[in-house]
């Protein structure tokens, strides 16, 4: 599983809980996409979750 470069934001863990209270494994996946960026002046492609795109944390090329 892929982490944002930027914020180091990846998977999370916890448990699936029925309506009979049993539980379950879970994993939730951050909104990752692979991006090319500007990286000290080179354009290199970088894993950045949206949020990062969003906020204008990382300038696309």
């Amino acid at each position: 599983m892929a982490k944002c470069a930027i914020c180091e934001k990846g998977a999370h863990f916890g448990c699936n809980v029925s309506h009979s209270h049993r539980r379950s494994n879970k994993m939730w996946k951050s909104n990752i996409k692979t991006v090319k960026a500007n990286v000290n002046g080179t354009v290199k492609r970088i894993h950045v979750c949206t949020s990062c795109l969003r906020s204008g944390a990382v300038e696309r090329a």
